[in-house]
């Protein structure tokens, strides 16, 4: 059986990474593909440690984010990823390793120390799309959402993750302009997945 696909999409949050995921789901689908969605951190418990601390506006330190984020993607590429990808099945990711190069790495972490930590058990993607749009605009859209703010939801934090992101230089990493129109943001994945997959 031909292997699947680890499609990933990154970004600060107010990018409209859910949203791409379900356009391209949905798409894929239509094709004639077989398809999983999830994304990072999870609901099991390591992730939850990260994310009910940012919620509370208080962060782990960093060192512990590290652990439970790597402890989180390593149950997760064992028990969905590498399982689906090995049935055929397109993975479509909200987050993946690349976001903890940028968040963990603009906390001070070093970057290409994330990634190889990462490599040594997680599976490259064959694409990620970084959704690029002015950190303001990105602030804007969460506050519309009518969601609070997490502790990694400030300006000047998100500007040197957008710094880590943009500077990243991966054969498998793409960006994306993301703050026009969604089907035209659509319409720039789906071509690059035609040509490059």
């Amino acid at each position: 059986m031909e292997r699947g696909k680890l499609i990933v999409f990154e970004g600060v949050d107010g990018t409209g990474k859910s949203t791409q995921v379900d356009l391209l789901r949905q798409y894929l689908i239509e094709q004639g593909r077989k398809v999983v969605t999830s994304f990072e951190p999870t609901h099991g418990e390591w992730g939850m440690r990260v994310r009910a601390a940012a919620a509370s506006g208080q962060r782990l330190s960093v060192q512990e984010e590290v652990k439970c984020l790597l402890l989180d993607r390593r149950e997760h590429v064992n028990q969905l990823i590498l399982p689906a990808l090995a049935a055929g099945q397109w993975v479509l990711l909200d987050r993946y390793y690349p976001s903890m190069m940028a968040y963990q790495g603009a906390t001070g972490e070093d970057v290409a120390e994330i990634r190889r930590l990462n490599e040594a058990f997680a599976p490259a993607p064959d694409l990620a799309f970084w959704l690029d749009i002015p950190v303001q605009e990105a602030l804007r859209r969460v506050q519309d959402r009518g969601k609070g703010k997490d502790a990694f939801e400030q300006a000047e934090f998100l500007q040197a993750v957008a710094r880590i992101y943009g500077a990243m230089d991966m054969p498998w990493w793409r960006r994306i302009p993301a703050d026009g129109e969604v089907q035209e943001t659509q319409a720039l994945i789906r071509c690059e997945i035609s040509t490059r997959l």
